[in-house]
């Protein structure tokens, strides 16, 4: 009999917590949800204020057999499933099924799976979260109305096979409203010179952009006003008046939140959507390191808020300042979205002092490369601004300047 029994989703989360909890803890997983609408049929009672009816997913018997025996044998249940309404509604069914009373303190959530943050909330569990329970069952209840609802419009119009949903059918209408609105836009015809410099000591060719007549600026719309100016210079000299040095500031970016990681993993690492969050939610529930065992290297990737904590932020310092140099730092604060729901903090790595290079060969290829971005961003975000030197050069050709 276990003193305490931890019910997570998955067996690397699993793994994970177990080696925080000593004593006669037991840390077992779900498998993801337990229970979902039929696919059968609707599952939903629109007359009946869209009561859903919900059954246990089929080929889970056996789980939900030893997930009971578990429960029934452990003093205290703790529901440790993700900290959003995905993990709140595993939850909720997990309750329903274990016979658990919904507003006992079993929920436990942390939003990075180290022995402090596991620890802690287990100190604190608190009733399942009914809003984030109604918000997950009311997404799923609209995908689900949708889904059945259009996708045999398009079976019989388009295809068979096609689906249709809560999100893809908005985003349709958006590219549909997009391209009317890029068929209705007449173009303004628009031209550009450059001119292609050999600077005589080094022997380099530099690339220079007509700007204007008398140090004005000089707009070209028809092809005859291109050709006056390439008549006018067609024997000038290219005599440089005017050399301007500068120098140009860039602020780094916030740590990631859920949307800036996967646009960036797209750009910089050519990654789908599915394979970031599927990578990243490996980074988060453990990764099997020697000496260390199973470990969470990233915090909760779903999240929109660019806050981190100030435990992290401490340990950035000490990094930038041993790795860098103290004119490298700087304490940094961004600033969060009004819209943003701001529950979990920005997706950074739990462990400063774990480097994408020195865990390389505990990852795969994929892991190490969005890990290494995540772990860069974080670090630069608490960085001083990168600092550019900058030259803007006049050039005059026959009183038309570049």
């Amino acid at each position: 009999m276990a003193d305490k029994l931890i019910i997570v989703e998955s067996p690397a989360k699993a793994n994970t917590i177990k080696k925080f909890l000593g004593g006669n803890t037991k840390v077992i997983a779900s498998m993801g949800h337990i229970r979902d609408l039929p696919k059968s049929k609707m599952g939903i009672d629109i007359e009946h204020d869209f009561e859903p009816e919900y059954i246990n997913i089929r080929g889970k018997g056996d789980l939900i057999k030893s997930l009971k025996k578990e429960a029934a044998t452990a003093k205290k249940v703790y529901l440790a499933t993700d900290p959003d309404r995905e993990g709140e509604a595993i939850a909720w069914h997990l309750a329903h099924i274990l016979g658990i009373d919904e507003n006992d303190d079993v929920r436990v959530t942390f939003n990075e799976i180290t022995k402090g943050a596991v620890k802690e909330a287990i100190q604190k569990p608190r009733k399942i979260d009914k809003h984030l329970t109604n918000a997950q069952q009311a997404r799923r209840v609209l995908d689900r109305i949708v889904g059945y609802k259009i996708s045999p419009v398009l079976w019989k119009k388009v295809r068979r096979g096609l689906s249709a949903g809560r999100v893809q059918s908005v985003a349709v209408k958006l590219i549909v409203d997009r391209e009317e609105e890029i068929e209705k836009f007449i173009p303004e015809e628009y031209w550009n010179i450059y001119a292609y410099l050999l600077e005589e000591t080094s022997k380099k060719t530099f690339e220079a952009k007509f700007y204007g007549k008398d140090n004005k600026k000089q707009e070209l719309h028809k092809q005859e006003e291109v050709e006056e100016v390439l008549k006018q210079i067609q024997n000038a000299k290219y005599i440089i008046q005017e050399v301007k040095k500068g120098e140009k500031k860039r602020t780094p970016a916030p740590p990631f939140t859920t949307s800036t990681m996967q646009q960036e993993a797209s750009r910089k690492l050519g990654f789908t959507l599915k394979k970031t969050m599927s990578v990243a939610q490996g980074l988060y529930e453990g990764v099997k390191i020697p000496d260390k065992g199973a470990v969470g290297l990233i915090t909760y990737m779903r999240t929109d808020s660019t806050r981190i904590s100030e435990v992290a932020r401490d340990a950035a310092k000490i990094h930038i300042l041993k790795t860098y140099g103290e004119e490298y730092y700087n304490n940094r604060y961004y600033k969060t979205g009004k819209d943003a729901q701001d529950a979990h903090e920005a997706i950074r790595p739990t462990y400063i002092e774990i480097t994408p290079d020195e865990i390389k060969d505990s990852l795969t290829n994929d892991q190490y490369k969005l890990y290494k971005l995540i772990y860069n961003r974080f670090i630069a975000s608490q960085m001083s601004n990168a600092i550019f030197d900058t030259m803007n050069v006049t050039i005059d050709a026959s009183r038309l300047y570049f």
